[in-house]
């Protein structure tokens, strides 16, 4: 897998002595502006690339302390490589697209039986799974300080306005030219530091709201600013609504201890633990749903006692409803042909297990019930 061809790409002219001032004018802001942040006080490949995996679709503010809690606890390679995937998905709880976790493990393994070390070459990085060329990039530039150009969002942004593109930020097959405008711009001697500058700049400075162009080291040299057009860039194209799902979940009470599943190794929320849950048909009752679902899935019979909670919470395609009711256990073994995994847990240790977000949400109500 060889880095993308970007010739056939064309963009606005560029002029030689612009690009060098622009990527002075970044150097200079960005020595002077930057943010404290952990993972630039080191050039380990392996921690940049566990901030970098955490940052996609993550807050800096609400990354930074998993961060520092992910490296105590898998402080390189080996150690990661050789925890238990639930470990690895429990410290990332609450963090979202757990799959970046399992990703994460599953590179760390290949790469433990290769000796242990973050690669920095560009075909054996992109082949670990998780790795696209944003993270490959980042890696490759601020560890080892090859010439790779990042895009993320806060990348096609500055470029969008700087340059006036009118080609959707949003859209995958707009991707290429914007890799080639940030390929164009580089600063090859220094690319490790040149992506985070841009990239500070977009999260700084070139927000996608009011972005503060009095204070921005490039309004000189933007082309949206000097046509008084910023509000017209980046160009986004319009993309479906997300849609809502509408779950039933079963608290089921054996002994004083509760009934958790696993859901299976892929798909949606793989591996993360919850509460039997269904999601009912159009004219169903839910409680009924959740309780005829746990009798034929699960082949337990319980008794229904009556709802509990009904929280809402958004994940990254969908947004969900969930109605939790309390059954009383009766008799009944869990079906072999049932969930991934099961688990009779006291209340007090559920959160032990790596739980999704709305099941997090249950736990206060729960524990009043449950007194």
């Amino acid at each position: 897998m060889s880095k993308p061809d970007l010739s056939d790409i064309r963009l606005p002219v560029i002029a030689a002595d612009l690009r060098s001032t622009i990527r002075h004018l970044l150097s200079e802001w960005y020595a002077q502006c930057r943010r404290d942040l952990p993972w630039r006080r080191t050039r380990d490949p392996y921690a940049i690339w566990i901030s970098e995996v955490m940052l996609q679709q993550t807050q800096v503010n609400t990354a930074t302390p998993y961060f520092r809690r992910f490296l105590e606890l898998f402080p390189d390679v080996q150690r990661l490589a050789r925890a238990d995937e639930q470990s690895v998905l429990k410290a990332w709880e609450g963090l979202g697209y757990y799959s970046r976790a399992r990703n994460l493990w599953r590179a760390a393994r290949i790469l433990d039986t290769r000796g242990g070390q973050v690669p920095a070459e560009w075909q054996t990085l992109r082949q670990l799974p998780g790795i696209g060329d944003y993270i490959a990039a980042a890696v490759l530039s601020i560890a080892f300080g090859l010439p790779y150009a990042v895009v993320d969002g806060n990348v096609k942004r500055v470029l969008a306005r700087l340059l006036c593109l009118d080609t959707p930020v949003n859209q995958a097959k707009g991707h290429r030219l914007f890799q080639a405008a940030a390929d164009r711009f580089l600063d090859r001697r220094h690319p490790g530091r040149h992506n985070q500058a841009v990239m500070e700049l977009g999260a700084l400075i070139c927000g996608p709201h009011k972005p503060l162009c009095a204070q921005c080291p490039l309004g000189m040299c933007c082309e949206a600013l000097q046509s008084r057009s910023v509000d017209q860039y980046p160009r986004r194209a319009e993309r479906p609504k997300v849609g809502q799902q509408h779950w039933a979940a079963g608290v089921i009470v054996k002994n004083g201890r509760l009934l958790l599943t696993q859901r299976p190794a892929t798909g949606l929320l793989a591996g993360m633990w919850e509460f039997p849950s269904v999601r009912p048909g159009p004219a169903e009752d839910p409680g009924q749903a959740c309780l005829a679902y746990i009798r034929s899935a699960l082949g337990l019979s319980v008794g229904l006692r009556q709802r509990i909670a009904g929280v809402r919470h958004a994940y990254t395609h969908f947004k969900l409803r969930l109605d939790v009711y309390l059954y009383a256990w009766q008799s009944g073994r869990i079906r072999l042909d049932g969930p991934a995994d099961f688990q009779w847990v006291r209340p007090d240790r559920i959160e032990r297990l790596p739980l999704h977000g709305a099941v997090h949400k249950v736990l206060p109500a729960l524990i009043t019930w449950l007194g």
